[in-house]
């Protein structure tokens, strides 16, 4: 039986993400074995995600398997999900801001594309919002997609940020 997940959840968060990794938690649960020192099975690890009574997951094997997800994921969001929708629980916002280009010729260029891509984030916040507003009440699909893209739109903002900065730092002669 296949039980609904959702990004909204720390523990579907992190469970999703497992998954989604190659040899998923089978694969995770065969480096927690090594790295801990301590064998826990596919099964056991399945268990402690779900968090099915009696079961749980410690911080420390969340900290590991972020870890794990970091080394074999292209995008490393994928593996730091769980800990935004973990502070989102709390009222806090936390966003996966990818590694710069090292600073481009044209800082300018790079604004105005960002700006562009913020308005692209905005119109689809925009159009999710309406869909899931018009019957009165938002899904979980629903809430799943307005929380992804103004994670994304946040998170352009916060490159928008680093390439203003660094624009006017040459534009000061700082490198």
């Amino acid at each position: 039986m296949t039980c609904p997940r959702t990004d909204l959840h720390w523990r579907d968060a992190l469970y999703n993400a497992v998954t989604q990794v190659p040899g998923g938690v089978r694969a995770a649960a065969a480096f927690l074995t090594e790295r801990r020192g301590r064998s826990i099975t596919g099964e056991s690890l399945r268990k402690k995600l779900r968090g099915l009574e009696g079961e749980s997951i410690s911080v420390e094997m969340a900290e590991m398997l972020t870890e794990w997800m970091e080394e074999h994921v292209a995008g490393q969001a994928l593996a730091k999900t769980w800990i935004q929708s973990l502070g989102a629980q709390f009222g806090l916002a936390m966003d996966f801001i990818p590694a710069g280009d090292g600073g481009l010729v044209d800082e300018v260029a790079v604004i105005q594309t960002k700006l562009l891509h913020i308005c692209r984030h905005a119109g689809s916040l925009s159009g999710l919002g309406l869909e899931a507003i018009a019957d009165g009440d938002v899904s979980r699909s629903e809430a799943d997609a307005l929380v992804r893209e103004a994670r994304a739109a946040r998170t352009m903002l916060h490159r928008l940020e680093r390439s203003v900065l660094r624009a006017h730092r040459k534009s000061r002669g700082i490198a």
